[in-house]
């Protein structure tokens, strides 16, 4: 799967987030390290803070399924006005790190469609982990 058809499967599903209060859209989708491909959208709830994030329902079904790595993430936000590289939040940085390696690629086009790669130790220097 091409970087392009991984963020459009990003966008695909964010496009079916429950945010009634934000009205910000998110996608994620996810290769793990079998080739499978796992999506998540926000889903947000009246009793803040019990909403999830998109990165956060991605991995649920990439464990859910039995993957165990991320191998390339891509993330979609917005979607109806301009937002810059939509990157994880520090919350879902943690969580992405739990199922990463030196290799995981986070992955965010721009409102002008231009691409930003990450890494973990971009997004989360120093970061915790067991």
């Amino acid at each position: 799967m091409t970087d392009d058809e991984l963020l459009d499967a990003a966008r695909t599903v964010r496009d079916l987030a429950y945010c009634p209060y934000s009205n910000f859209r998110v996608g994620a989708a996810i290769i793990d390290e079998n080739g499978n491909v796992h999506v998540g959208c926000n889903v947000e709830n009246a009793a803040y803070p019990q909403g999830s994030c998109a990165e956060t329902g991605a991995i649920a079904a990439m464990v859910a399924e039995g993957g165990q790595r991320i191998v390339t993430i891509a993330v979609a936000g917005g979607g109806t006005k301009r937002t810059g590289a939509c990157t994880p939040c520090g919350g879902c940085r943690q969580r992405i790190h739990e199922f990463s390696d030196k290799d995981t690629r986070i992955i965010v086009k721009d409102d002008d469609g231009d691409w930003h790669t990450y890494t973990m130790s971009d997004l989360l220097p120093s970061s915790f982990h067991l």
